[in-house]
């Protein structure tokens, strides 16, 4: 009898058919997430420019000692503002959030098949553009400056890009960002890209699909079995240690707002008896301990800060847990995991984080965050480092040059991937539809 009451409230609460209808339009509008991914954006520049220019300062740094305001730095704020680990993890599980939604709110063949042959097409052509940008100038000039660079400010962190040989190499290495399944940042489209961040293009193009082959079930199966099955699924992937945990815990949630009527339920919460319970203490609470967490193994006792990920099976190493865990490789986290998902829910439930989320600003930094994304590590590769060489060499305080190389950068990203984002990001997304309405007619 209590197992079977159990299992009532577990369905009643993700089931579509409550008394308050679902409110279309905000389903339809929902640029608080494109606003979320402009803060995520903003973080990733702080994440290459402090992993550059003051490496001490960022989590999980290689460089363990370094001026004293560094080493506060990063037992402190980092962990929160410009962590590579939790801002690429976060934007993973949102990107799963958003491409699934063309879908849930118009569940037919055409409006599918749509996006899964278009997400190619828009990631690849500025992904080419910039890589090829990229590889053009460090292949075919002196990458010297930043060995010089690297040495003077004793950067451990970060590498100089890898210079390719001849065109085939090129080519290949091009071919591979669309075509691994694992080993990303091991690629050498990654190693020759300034800051080495161009992985989660890799990863993101492949969950995509995760993320496709899955949502298809969402109109032809019930509410309350297709959330069970989906908590399995995200249970499996992460024991497996794969990044779909991530990719299908968006999809759900997406689900869970789109046709679940999450907004209403969770500021509803459930009942005890006769007492009704807040679900947003859950929320809070996830992202509390992952934040301690996190706090914990970068600030207090960092030699135990990738012990959680050896708790998985050895998927490609060995059949028992994962003692041959590869630390070089982006990794799915339990801590982060928890304070993504509890401020995903925190947001979704409640309309003062939307409206914030909802600023112009914000959209509109969201809409050009990939343009950023690609644009601002060659930036700073190119014209940050230079100009601190050269302040450097006419004897500038080594704080007041990374000072002027930041109010540099600044506008110079801001400027450049305006200019990218006009010139082939808009482009992009226009000859990707233009490609599926040729091809299906």
């Amino acid at each position: 009898m209590k197992s079977q009451l159990r299992s009532t409230r577990f369905t009643t609460f993700f089931s579509s058919s409550v008394s308050t209808p679902l409110n279309s339009e905000r389903i339809a509008s929902q640029d608080y997430l494109i606003g979320l991914r402009g803060i995520l954006v903003v973080q990733s520049f702080l994440f290459v420019f402090f992993q550059t220019f003051l490496p001490a300062a960022v989590a999980d740094s290689k460089n363990t000692v370094g001026p004293l305001y560094q080493v506060v730095l990063r037992k402190s704020v980092s962990v929160l503002l410009w962590n590579e680990s939790l801002i690429y993890s976060f934007i993973i599980l949102l990107s799963a959030r958003t491409i699934c939604l063309p879908f849930l709110n118009s569940t037919t063949r055409a409006v599918c098949s749509s996006a899964i042959f278009r997400r190619g097409i828009r990631l690849f052509l500025p992904t080419f553009i910039i890589f090829s940008l990229s590889a053009a100038a460090f292949s075919t000039t002196s990458t010297q400056y930043i060995f010089d660079f690297l040495e003077a400010t004793g950067n451990v962190s970060t590498a100089v890009p890898k210079r390719f040989r001849n065109f085939l190499v090129y080519f290949n290495s091009l071919f591979d960002i669309f075509w691994l399944s694992k080993g990303y940042s091991s690629q050498a489209a990654n190693q020759a890209f300034p800051s080495g961040t161009l992985w989660i293009v890799s990863l993101l193009f492949q969950q995509s699909y995760t993320v496709y082959m899955t949502m298809v079930i969402v109109p032809y199966t019930r509410t309350s079995w297709r959330v069970k099955a989906l908590l399995v699924f995200i249970l499996t992937a992460w024991w497996v240690q794969s990044w779909a945990w991530y990719s299908i815990t968006g999809l759900l949630l997406a689900d869970a707002v789109c046709n679940m009527n999450f907004q209403f339920k969770s500021q509803t919460g459930f009942n005890i008896g006769r007492v009704k319970v807040p679900v947003w203490p859950l929320y809070a609470l996830m992202v509390v301990g992952g934040v301690l967490l996190q706090y914990l193994f970068i600030a207090w006792r960092p030699e135990y800060r990738n012990a959680e990920l050896q708790g998985h099976t050895g998927l490609y190493t060995a059949g028992s847990l994962n003692t041959g865990v590869d630390l070089d490789q982006p990794q799915a986290r339990d801590d982060n995991y928890l304070i993504i998902l509890g401020i995903m829910l925190l947001i979704e439930t409640y309309e003062l984080p939307q409206k914030l989320l909802r600023k112009k600003i914000l959209v509109e930094m969201g809409k050009r965050s990939f343009s950023i994304f690609l644009v601002k590590p060659l930036l700073i590769y190119t014209a940050g480092i230079k100009l601190f060489m050269h302040l450097h060499a006419s004897g500038t305080n080594r704080g007041l040059a990374t000072f002027a190389c930041f109010v540099t950068c600044v506008p110079l990203v801001g400027l450049a991937s305006e200019v990218f984002y006009r010139i082939v990001d808009l482009p992009s997304v226009a000859i990707a539809k233009e490609a599926w309405a040729w091809v299906k007619k």
